[in-house]
């Protein structure tokens, strides 16, 4: 599943930000609180953080371009996520092993 990374709102005046540095490019692996780039507001520079993970796929707003709030800056490739973040019945396709025999315990012999 592809997930659009937007220009976030990151001040109550921004309307649009300045897309100063990636931190990342096309075909880099992101995890959850990567930072993906830096952003130029009316205010400030602040890091722009992730918060999906994937694969980097397509990059839009190039550094130096400004981009409205909500605009696309980059594409994320969500099915490239590790294996263990997906079900469990989608991470592996190998029938399941069947299930073990209960094994009978018998009480141990009293001691004289």
């Amino acid at each position: 599943m592809s997930v659009n990374i937007e220009m976030p709102k990151l001040s109550d005046t921004m309307t649009e930000g300045t897309l100063i540095k990636w931190h990342k490019k096309v075909g880099d692996s992101v995890e959850i609180g990567d930072i993906l780039a830096e952003v130029e507001t009316d205010k400030a520079t602040m890091e722009m953080e992730a918060f999906d993970e994937g694969t980097i796929t397509e990059i839009l707003i190039q550094e130096g371009e400004k981009a409205t709030i909500g605009g696309i800056l980059a594409v994320l490739d969500g099915d490239s996520a590790d294996e263990s973040q997906k079900p469990a019945a989608e991470a592996s396709n190998a029938p399941a092993p069947p299930p073990e025999k209960p094994v009978e315990q018998k009480p141990a012999p009293e001691k004289t």
